[in-house]
């Protein structure tokens, strides 16, 4: 008796709106892994180059899934591990070729290395399983609970970025760095409530300010892109104390309204990484 064969199901296309996502997040993937394949070599220069155009296209990836509709689960676990390697072990790795293979010959330098892996793998999976908490008020979108991934790689690198320009022994003493390495490393694990710029609406009478205050920075990136970038971290780092004002005051108004004491906190659990799966929001 003869079988009946069904014909193989021909495989469904990809719509480009689900694919482009994902190629950003992999260009992104390929360019912190880049990052420690120059600081192997001793180009920290590139190094640097390569974990800023990491965090450019880990910003673009979420934006282009919004905009495509291309949201998906596959793309939110990319993205996740993406982050991981180009702003969680990339960079420490960096700085261990630079100047923390010195301390402790290696091995205390590594441990430093290896406990701000860990604490940026911490703030990823920490983010992960907030997102199912919808309950928040909405003015919690408006800020990142700790230092997001992406701002602490920067922030991580921020006296190799001085000293590219500098060259300064101070810049480069191996526990300074460890320190410094350390200090984000908790600061992004912290409740520490910091400013999400994604929702930041600009008053139309100050659209010019701001175009050309877009305008100095790229001139200041071409012309002095070391200083430039390092002045960036700093504003960054100084409008920490501004965050927590305004979250603790925001946080006060809902306690009143609600007619409960209002809580002393610093930061409630919250949506908290710069770059958020795309399954929810980017």
């Amino acid at each position: 008796m003869p079988m009946n064969l069904k014909p193989p199901q021909r495989l469904r296309n990809l719509p480009l709106n689900t694919l482009a996502p994902n190629i950003l997040t992999i260009i992104a993937l390929c360019s912190g892994l880049t990052a420690i394949r120059f600081a192997m070599l001793g180009q920290f220069k590139f190094a640097v180059v390569a974990i800023a155009v990491a965090a450019l296209f880990d910003m673009l990836d979420g934006r282009v899934a919004r905009l495509l509709k291309g949201a998906s689960r596959f793309g939110a676990e990319l993205d996740s591990l993406s982050d991981f390697l180009s702003f969680g072990v990339a960079p420490a790795m960096v700085l261990y070729f630079w100047t923390l293979h010195d301390l402790g010959n290696g091995n205390t330098g590594w441990l430093v290395v290896l406990a701000y892996s860990v604490c940026t793998a911490l703030r990823l999976a920490r983010f992960n399983t907030a997102l199912d908490d919808t309950e928040k008020p909405k003015w919690t979108g408006s800020f990142f609970t700790g230092i997001p991934s992406p701002a602490g790689a920067g922030l991580a690198l921020l006296f190799l970025i001085i000293n590219l320009e500098m060259e300064s022994d101070f810049f480069q003493s191996p526990a300074l760095n460890a320190l410094w390495l350390l200090i984000i490393g908790g600061l992004m694990i912290s409740r520490v409530p910091t400013y999400s710029f994604k929702r930041v609406r600009v008053p139309r009478e100050y659209v010019g300010l701001v175009l050309l205050g877009v305008g100095l920075l790229v001139a200041g990136l071409l012309n002095q892109p070391w200083y430039t970038l390092a002045a960036l971290e700093l504003a960054y780092l100084g409008s920490i104390p501004f965050s927590i004002r305004a979250h603790d005051r925001l946080k006060r108004g809902d306690a009143v309204q609600a007619g409960a004491p209002a809580a002393t906190e610093t930061a409630p659990p919250s949506k908290d990484e710069g770059e958020p799966p795309r399954t929810i929001l980017h």
